[in-house]
């Protein structure tokens, strides 16, 4: 099993996210490991790509991912 970036992690979130969430719970854990590896402690996401790109769909994401141990921040 190859080691994947940070980078390439959050573009296979946008992948399953247009995908209609499909192993998105997979592409979680991914990112969960390529953080650490990096040690970084948040996932930096470009709001305007995700599906539902409103508040409400933001926060839906930030609970989701915080739940499976990954923190999500939409810098402007």
């Amino acid at each position: 099993m190859s080691t994947q970036t940070v980078e390439q992690a959050i573009e296979a979130i946008y992948t399953a996210l247009e995908n209609d969430n499909e192993e998105i719970d997979a592409r979680i854990k991914d990112l969960k490991v390529a953080l650490a590896e990096a040690g970084l402690k948040e996932a930096n996401f470009d709001a305007s790509r995700l599906v539902q790109s409103n508040r409400e769909g933001r926060k839906r994401m930030q609970s989701y991912f915080k739940k499976r141990g990954v923190l999500v921040a939409f810098p402007k």
